[in-house]
């Protein structure tokens, strides 16, 4: 499979560097899949990228590596407010598609884009990556198991310390004009999608946004006027009755990638923080009393087969294990010819939540989720 990357800001590094050790962590590994060009809006940037790290061509616009018959997939990493026209004529190209979240900038766009992806029998992903921490997915396996029983109550945090200081220059993803929303688009997206991939989808949600700095730098050293959330808080309702909250936010000192969900059910709840992401927690409410509490359950490198051989089933993991993990997903995927989640499908639904939430912030009132 030949890779074109449109982008190569953290996240292009991060997916090359996935897709470049894949062969480590996976064996054997079922497919041979490598980036033969990169897209970026700054050429040198794209020459430096493919110079510093053998990856094959640089490509002037996305237009003509989705143009290019020898490429494969198209990994998407660009601005958000890009993905929309770039999903777009990469699935009329006959592309498979890797596409960071949040899917687009609108729930029209989403729900477009997920219509489209039904006719067209392609492999897309979107990279939520923290499914794919290994607790994450043990986490899965008890739900579905019924060990939680019917999910009553939720809670979903992730919090970063990136806007806490009122001297730091703001980056893109902190500008509305090109993230297309603010903190809730960038983190709240990943935990709007644990929560819907745990406990199933949203109904209801009701919102409020901070806004704790008016004025600081911009991304160009002047005065800005901040013009996106820099937290955010949800209350939702979901389709199996369940009540929770998500809570967001860059400007909690003392925070790193603070991601952290519970899941309360009637037969036991779990417990996940994405810095101790070796361990996830589990309460079985059907131990006898004397055995009651909640139990630290070890997934360290334990990946299903053929993943887990490198370094080691016993091995501690970190943030990069998810993208590996969720790269392989997407490339067998596209090996097999067979769909894979995250979906297009499952995007649009954390879209359309984002903008109940968004809605119900400039409301007061709380509002509904849309359906595809």
């Amino acid at each position: 499979m030949n890779i074109g990357l449109i982008g190569f800001g953290s996240m292009g590094r991060t997916h090359a560097w996935s897709i470049e050790n894949l062969k480590y962590f996976y064996a054997p590994l079922p497919f041979s899949a490598k980036i033969t060009g990169v897209c970026t809006a700054h050429s040198q940037t794209a020459l430096a990228a493919c110079e510093r790290y053998g990856l094959g061509r640089v490509y002037t616009c996305p237009e003509e590596m989705i143009a290019d018959p020898s490429i494969d997939v198209i990994d998407i990493c660009t601005p958000n407010i890009f993905h929309y026209d770039t999903l777009k004529k990469a699935m009329r190209a006959g592309k498979h598609i890797y596409c960071e979240k949040p899917l687009c900038v609108t729930a029209d766009e989403a729900f477009e884009i997920a219509s489209l992806a039904k006719d067209l029998g392609k492999t897309y992903a979107v990279v939520f990556n923290t499914r794919f921490m290994l607790p994450v997915m043990r986490a899965k396996e008890l739900v579905d198991a019924g060990r939680l029983g019917r999910i009553l109550s939720f809670r979903g945090t992730f919090f970063h310390s990136s806007a806490a200081d009122p001297d730091k220059n703001a980056g893109w993803k902190q500008n509305r004009d090109i993230c297309g929303g603010g903190v809730l688009f960038d983190l709240g997206s990943h935990t709007i999608d644990l929560i819907q991939y745990l406990c199933g989808p949203f109904t209801q949600v009701s919102g409020m946004s901070q806004i704790a700095y008016p004025s600081r730098l911009g991304m160009d050293g002047a005065m800005w006027s901040t013009n996106a959330d820099e937290a955010f808080y949800l209350t939702a309702t979901l389709s199996c009755g369940a009540c929770g909250t998500i809570s967001v936010g860059k400007i909690m000192c003392g925070t790193n990638d603070d991601h952290c969900f519970e899941i309360y059910g009637e037969r036991g709840s779990i417990r996940f923080d994405l810095m101790q992401p070796n361990f996830l927690w589990f309460y079985d409410n059907a131990a006898p009393a004397a055995e009651k509490g909640y139990t630290k359950i070890e997934c360290c490198g334990r990946y299903p087969a053929p993943g887990g051989i490198f370094p080691g089933v016993k091995a501690p993991v970190g943030w990069l294990r998810g993208h590996i993990a969720s790269m392989y997903n997407f490339l067998d995927g596209v090996h097999c010819g067979r769909s894979v989640s995250p979906s297009f499908d499952e995007a649009a639904h954390v879209q359309a939540v984002m903008e109940a939430a968004y809605l119900s912030d400039q409301t007061g009132c709380r509002e509904a989720v849309r359906t595809i």
